[in-house]
């Protein structure tokens, strides 16, 4: 059985890499490993490396669900932020036999501009598939929803418009975005804790979904996020104005401003005694 490794990034989940994934399966016994290189964020003044860690095991964690969907079953693992590495690494590890490489067009492709695809094949002597995927034309066969929420994120009021979204046509898949309230390990702790329960919650639901905690700054979370997946819209669910500090922060009209997909407010009924 031949050991066929995926390296990809932002391109999990276009069509043309599942494509050769599949066809993979149909020219004999594989077993599929995927690893995905961290990306440094670009917004922010401090890198939290448990958030950029996190964003790559969503993709992780989302390929290996959309590939489970198929019928095939894959393996995968965060790799080092250097690309190259992070295959080189991946194929001393689970000793493949030959690799498949997905990138954006040359266009849009740091990987290919670093020639990455032929420094993989001069250095392991496999052969090595490149898989050209263009988000910006093909689309996801999904919808995404990019969902920003911390205290607010188990509330009533945003399951029922997730519930809604996802009972729509077509699949449709959630990347929870959970900002920590401050940098302290600590408040990653209890970022983490809630994500999992958050994410538990809407998966009880027969939701698709994955989550990630982020940057303390909710604009700085959700740009960061932006900036990891392709997301065809945005939920940001926050407490009353009163209570809400990032409304005071004009979250909203901040992020609409800076991204092209909608953005949608939910607010969530206060609760007393619940934090700002």
């Amino acid at each position: 059985m031949a050991n066929v490794l995926v390296v990809a990034n932002e391109t999990i989940g276009g069509r043309k890499l599942l494509e050769a994934v599949l066809a993979r399966t149909k020219e004999g016994d594989a077993r599929f490993f995927l690893v995905v290189p961290q990306n440094r964020p670009r917004h922010g003044r401090v890198i939290y490396d448990e958030a950029v860690r996190d964003a790559a095991q969503v993709r992780v964690d989302l390929a290996r669900q959309v590939m489970a969907a198929e019928g095939v079953e894959v393996e995968g693992e965060v790799g080092d932020e250097d690309p190259f590495t992070a295959a080189m690494d991946a194929i001393s590890l689970f000793r493949a036999d030959e690799v498949i490489v997905s990138t954006f067009p040359a266009s849009r492709s740091g990987w290919l501009r670093r020639d990455l695809v032929e420094r993989i094949a001069d250095a392991s002597g496999l052969p090595v598939q490149h898989v050209v995927t263009d988000l910006q034309a093909e689309g996801l066969p999904f919808t995404v929803t990019l969902v920003v929420a911390n205290q607010t994120a188990e509330t009533e009021a945003l399951r029922n418009v997730l519930k809604e979204k996802a009972a729509g046509e077509g699949q449709h898949l959630f990347i929870v975005v959970m900002p920590q309230s401050d940098g302290s390990g600590e408040a990653a702790g209890e970022a983490r804790q809630r994500l999992g329960q958050t994410l538990a919650s809407l998966r009880s639901e027969g939701l698709l979904c994955a989550g990630m905690i982020g940057d303390p700054d909710p604009h700085t979370a959700a740009m960061n996020a932006l900036q990891a997946f392709h997301v065809d819209e945005v939920v940001i669910s926050t407490f009353p104005p009163a209570r809400s500090a990032w409304l005071r922060g004009d979250i909203i009209d901040r992020l609409s401003q800076a991204t092209a997909v909608p953005v949608e407010h939910v607010m969530a009924q206060e609760r007393a005694g619940a934090p700002s």
